[in-house]
């Protein structure tokens, strides 16, 4: 009862700074002409939103670590020695991967603010190249999985190297695990970059990922993952206060990596790369779409599969409204976690 009081409390604090931090940080991002570059190959509808604040991801990045640094030590501080309340505090493994998780998203993060700045500075929708963006992310996935490496080898004498398939059992992969891990990594990340298109996307369906990880948390009693699935979700909703149709602001790479990123750690933290994938499906579907319209444009030589993509912008030219998107996107998600906790409970994943 006392983890849901808390999970509930950093939540509330992440949405509130969020909102926060966006009236001061908007007004700033206008200032200092920090403005989207909208290319005329997307719907002809988006140009009205040229000039809109980008780089607004640090409103909900600073929501998320604040409402952490302020609730995770006080929890710790009134209840570690607590004769009332047993406790059953997170391993030093555990801790790791929180931390190591966190980083991971901030490195992320970065990564994505310089390709928006190059983006701002330049005048073009056109940031770091693609690929020294796919070197740099791989990197950061790489450093993330060596230090989950180490972890579990320290404390388990050795680091897990097998995935679990639905009906089909256990496989193990080695040392490919690791080349796996970070394949996932990077390629989640970068489809949850796809997937910020649309005016409250991004923000409604990571939302929506938030809060089947904290139905995880609460199922396995994992705290560490709930209280960062719980500032995902706050932060997720402040923003929306300010992305929502009509934007505001929008999130950039900046915002949408460290979503990516976050994610990943959340699906690592509890060690299951399949459950990963079924939260992460929309935004995989996203990416997928995009593959499979250059492939059936290369094939057909000149034919499109869809009006445009990725796929949330063939529902927007087929006449769906923007919030119509947010909507479908985030049950569409909620129907991908019920499925992957729904197979947990049967013991396929």
């Amino acid at each position: 009862m006392i983890l849901d009081v808390y999970m509930a409390f950093i939540s509330f604090a992440s949405c509130l700074i969020t909102i926060i931090l966006g009236k001061i940080l908007v007004p700033v991002l206008k200032k200092f002409k920090f403005g989207q570059t909208i290319l005329k190959i997307g719907p002809f509808w988006h140009q009205k939103k040229q000039g809109t604040p980008t780089m607004g991801g640090l409103i909900f990045i600073f929501g998320i670590l604040f409402s952490l640094a302020i609730f995770i030590p006080w929890y710790f501080l009134k209840y570690i020695n607590s004769e009332n309340q047993i406790l059953e505090l997170e391993t030093d493994l555990m801790i790791i991967k929180l931390l190591s998780g966190l980083i991971m998203a901030l490195g992320f993060a970065i990564i994505g603010f310089i390709d928006d700045f190059i983006k701002i500075k330049r005048g073009k929708n056109l940031g770091l190249r693609a690929k020294q963006k796919l070197i740099l992310q791989f990197i950061t996935a790489s450093l993330f999985l060596g230090a989950v490496y180490l972890a579990e080898n320290f404390y388990c004498g050795s680091a897990k190297t097998f995935i679990n398939i639905p009906f089909f059992g256990e496989i193990n992969l080695d040392l490919f695990y690791w080349v796996f891990s970070a394949i996932i990594i990077v390629g989640i990340v970068n489809a949850v970059n796809l997937n910020d298109g649309v005016d409250g996307l991004c923000g409604s369906v990571s939302m929506t990922v938030a809060f089947g990880f904290i139905l995880l948390s609460k199922i396995f009693n994992m705290q560490g993952m709930g209280f960062i699935s719980a500032a995902m979700f706050g932060g997720c909703l402040g923003f929306l206060f300010w992305n929502f149709h009509p934007a505001k602001v929008f999130m950039g790479d900046t915002g949408s990596l460290f979503l990516g990123g976050l994610i990943c750690a959340l699906g690592f933290i509890f060690n299951n790369i399949s459950l990963l994938i079924l939260f992460s499906m929309t935004y995989i579907l996203e990416m997928f779409s995009v593959i499979l319209q250059v492939l059936y444009f290369k094939i057909s030589k000149g034919k499109r599969l869809f009006k445009m993509s990725p796929i949330h912008h063939h529902f927007e030219m087929i006449g769906f409204s923007e919030k119509k998107i947010c909507v479908i996107f985030s049950l569409a998600t909620l129907f991908f976690i019920s499925i992957g906790i729904l197979l947990l409970a049967i013991n396929q994943i």
